[in-house]
């Protein structure tokens, strides 16, 4: 059960609203890799980041501490919502075939909001086995499915210069959700 804290007590006004949203910070996880498209993109869009490991997912959000709008701390969305980025169809192949045991282990740990972001190809580069992996594409599309329904996580693919963008609007949207 999700459990939403101080932030969705509140009537906020839109002008409220809009300083909230001023105040998300994405985290990126310390052990991301080569990701700078995406840094990038926080930057050029003047989104706060910064750099703290995370326990799942790539990527999560918190919002920053306002007295003045009645939140007294930071609020961490951590245990709540993350993105999982793979940058592309061979890292998750690679995962499935090498480190199974780390990805599922990592996706049954997670009580969230999970979302599977793959890059660079796409479902039907998978069913074709255009791959550097010798794993079987009718394993690798079955193992896909297999952790998508068995642990809650939908799978996406993106091309790469749209991931900053998909990443930040995910947690706004989720935290829009939360107190309108």
């Amino acid at each position: 059960m999700v459990k939403y804290i101080v932030i969705n007590k509140y009537k906020y006004t839109e002008k409220e609203i809009k300083e909230i949203f001023s105040s998300i910070v994405i985290i990126v996880d310390s052990r991301e890799k080569v990701n700078n498209h995406v840094i990038e993109y926080f930057n050029e869009k003047k989104i706060n980041w910064e750099v703290k490991t995370l326990s799942s997912g790539d990527y999560s959000f918190y919002v920053k501490m306002n007295e003045k709008l009645s939140i007294p701390r930071d609020i961490y969305y951590t245990d709540q919502i993350t993105i999982e980025r793979k940058a592309n169809i061979d890292e998750l192949i690679g995962n499935f075939a090498n480190d199974r045991n780390r990805i599922e282990d990592e996706f049954l740990r997670y009580k969230g909001n999970m979302t599977l972001l793959i890059e660079e190809g796409d479902y039907s580069d998978i069913r074709a086995g255009k791959y550097t992996s010798k794993y079987n594409a009718k394993s690798a599309i079955g193992t896909l499915h297999s952790f998508s329904i068995k642990y809650g996580v939908p799978f996406i693919f993106l091309n790469k210069e749209d991931t900053g963008c998909f990443i930040y609007c995910s947690f706004y949207y989720y935290l829009r959700s939360i107190i309108t």
